[in-house]
């Protein structure tokens, strides 16, 4: 029987492969472009996406985040504005949740998790379910950076099937 940690990290593995392929693509020196004044820049998306597998390891091992705690801080990923430093940060994600997914039961991801902002709670549920939700908000976050990638000019790579770039299935 497979247990629902062993199903994550699956999970994981699979979308870090392809969170890879896109972050190869990221155009250097456009950090700051964004398609609309509205929308985030593109380093800080880039970067987004790099680092959200992390987040993963988090929702295993602290019971809350606050986006905008009391006395300030919060959550802020680490700069990462190259390809390399992008691919390293994306790595390191990826390991952190491998090693918190394999190092926990799933009587554990069955107790709830919260997150704030400034003290308020804004979502609570179990801690598979976030954690569910997390890869969904990246695969979002990755097809937002696809259209910020051909609105540059770079190469969309396959993702879940071929791209009008690359004609391969990943």
């Amino acid at each position: 029987m497979v247990t629902i940690s062993e199903l994550f990290a699956s999970l994981v593995e699979r979308e870090a492969a392809i969170s890879r392929r896109i972050l190869e693509r990221v155009p250097e020196g456009r950090a700051e472009w964004k398609p609309h004044e509205k929308s985030m820049p593109l380093g800080y998306l880039a970067t987004l996406v790099a680092t959200m597998p992390g987040w993963v390891a988090m929702m295993v091992g602290e019971d809350s985040l606050d986006l905008n705690p009391p006395g300030g801080g919060g959550y802020k990923p680490r700069a990462a504005n190259t390809a390399p430093e992008r691919l390293a940060a994306h790595e390191e994600a990826v390991r952190g949740a491998l090693d918190a997914l394999r190092g926990t039961s799933d009587a554990h991801l069955a107790t709830p998790w919260r997150l704030l902002v400034a003290g308020q709670v804004v979502a609570e549920a179990p801690r598979g379910d976030m954690i569910a939700d997390t890869m969904t908000h990246l695969a979002h976050h990755r097809g937002q950076l696809s259209v910020y990638l051909r609105l540059n000019g770079a190469l969309v790579p396959s993702l879940y099937g071929p791209s009008a770039d690359d004609r391969s299935f990943g």
